[in-house]
């Protein structure tokens, strides 16, 4: 059977392999991306409340800070619910809209998330290399202005992804070895030529992930210099101490999408790709809350403040009862 796009692709189906088959596991996946998610999205949320709620993280690096938890809460929101959804219907199938979808918002949210942590590394280097011109360089209309450019970028980009798909033709080989729909391996069950569709994948990753890389690469390198002229010990771990987070959270970010890039084409084994694809797909944005929390005074203190006003509204609410 040969679908020809934009005829017929209505009654297309995707069949997602990266889930375990074994009916006594389908009880513990559900319950692991369940739990993981509520916490991505309650610790992402609690982040966001910090930042927005205390005046004294009104600043440039806590602003694309709270932009961040937001599009990764968004981020795990394109993937999880439908496995969810699978697991308990105890179905592999995805919709072809609901593939295309699912492909425009996670590439989407991947770009975004990788502008944005270029940014801050940005942010990062001007307050560290030019502490006493950041407020001038940094100002509300530059900061709105790089978020909004990530964001133009990001949804035009992945429009060209989604509109260069619907181009493709597909035949009954649908399987795809993830939990979700992934841009190559759609790309890769197609009957027709896709060799214009992997030039603008490639050309699209070496543009938008190798080049802000570059740039936080190079922002780190600046820093560290700017770090080791530091006199005083005290002085140096005060100016570490700001990057550590991002630091961490690009290492994380990074390091786990390489390395599923990197072994992707190299085990054909779908429960492999799965597992490495779950790593910067469900992990990540998990521990990326408790990263910023655990070692950020000032969102730990916002988060304790934001805990103990939400527990008086609470307890006044409640004596309000009859």
């Amino acid at each position: 059977m040969h679908m020809e796009p934009g005829n017929g692709t209505q009654h297309l189906e995707f069949l997602l392999l990266g889930l375990a088959e074994d009916p006594e596991l389908q009880t513990l996946l559900f319950g692991l991306f369940l739990s993981m998610y509520l916490v991505t999205v309650l610790g992402n949320l609690l982040i966001i409340l910090a930042t927005i709620s205390d005046s004294h993280l009104h600043m440039p690096m806590y602003f694309f800070l709270s932009n961040l938890p937001f599009v990764d809460t968004c981020f795990t929101s394109t993937t999880i619910p439908k496995i969810l959804v699978n697991i308990q219907t105890q179905s592999k199938a995805i919709i072809y809209a609901g593939c295309i979808t699912q492909i425009h918002f996670f590439v989407l949210f991947t770009v975004l998330d990788d502008f944005l942590l270029t940014v801050m590394a940005y942010d990062r280097f001007v307050a560290i290399c030019h502490p006493l011109h950041y407020m001038v360089i940094m100002n509300c209309r530059l900061c709105g202005l790089l978020v909004l450019v990530s964001w133009v970028v990001s949804v035009l980009h992945a429009l060209l992804q989604s509109l260069m798909i619907l181009q493709l033709s597909f035949c009954t080989d649908l399987d795809i070895p993830h939990f979700f729909c992934e841009l190559n391996q759609v790309v890769q069950c197609a009957c027709s030529d896709t060799f214009l569709n992997d030039v603008v994948i490639y050309f699209a990753a070496l543009l938008l992930a190798v080049g802000p890389l570059t740039g936080i690469l190079y922002s780190y390198c600046k820093i560290v210099s700017s770090i080791h002229a530091i006199s005083s010990a005290q002085g140096k771990y005060k100016a570490f101490s700001t990057c550590a987070s991002h630091l961490s959270v690009v290492s994380l970010f990074y390091g786990t999408s390489i390395g599923v890039y990197l072994s992707s084409p190299v085990t054909q084994n779908s429960r492999s790709i799965a597992t490495a694809s779950g790593m910067y797909t469900v992990i990540t944005p998990m521990l990326n809350p408790f990263i910023y929390s655990l070692r950020n005074k000032d969102i730990k203190s916002a988060l304790r403040n934001s805990l103990r006003k939400i527990k008086v509204s609470i307890v006044r609410k409640l004596n309000k009862c009859p």
